[in-house]
């Protein structure tokens, strides 16, 4: 679980950092690395939250 989170931070630094080039310079290429960066935090958030649950129990 602790390496889950990591992993979800290391992703979320890196779909910040390409977004913000995306808004404050325009550029495209950091938008297109920002999108699939928010794909992959979806699929991570999904396995938390299926860890997360199993944790639970």
């Amino acid at each position: 679980m602790k390496e889950l989170v990591e992993k979800i931070q290391a992703e979320y630094e890196a779909f910040a950092a390409n977004a913000a080039a995306q808004v404050e310079k325009g550029n495209k290429a950091a938008g297109t690395r920002a999108r699939k960066s928010a794909l992959e935090l979806s699929k991570l958030m999904k396995e938390f939250r299926k860890a997360s649950v199993e944790a639970a129990k």
